[in-house]
């Protein structure tokens, strides 16, 4: 496996979509950080050293949204990912509007996850390919 040097956030409160993501991206040889709330989600970008954040919209503490207006508040400078079941609606406009990168809906198709984050990362198109089924 090829390591490249970036890292990223994965937030979510559910652990299986949690580590279902990470095990996805496992592939591309990032380094990825997880947190369970939004709070933690914060705390973590707030340290530094992030390349890319994959946020949840629901998650106790502080949702997507809230994660998303910080990250352009305090010009954090990183892209950031929005999932939720909730994407096609208001969510989705909302989330658009406060910088995100991408917003993607629940469930998420792991191809498009994968190539919305070597997209992200500008990382060489064909590393979305890896791995894959």
């Amino acid at each position: 496996m090829m390591s490249i040097d970036r890292r990223i956030l994965i937030a979510d409160d559910d652990i299986e979509i949690r580590l279902g993501v990470a095990d996805l991206l496992e592939p591309l040889g990032l380094e990825i950080m997880l947190a369970e709330t939004g709070t933690q989600a914060l705390q973590i970008l707030r340290n530094g050293g992030m390349h890319l954040a994959l946020l949840d919209y629901r998650m106790p503490g502080a949702t997507g949204l809230d994660i998303l207006a910080a990250i352009q508040n305090e010009l954090m400078n990183i892209p950031a990912i929005l999932y939720s079941a909730d994407a096609a609606g208001d969510v989705g406009i909302l989330a658009m509007q406060a910088g995100a990168f991408a917003v993607l809906s629940k469930p998420v198709v792991p191809a498009v996850l994968r190539r919305e984050v070597v997209r992200a990362l500008k990382l060489p198109p064909s590393m979305g390919l890896t791995g894959l089924a």
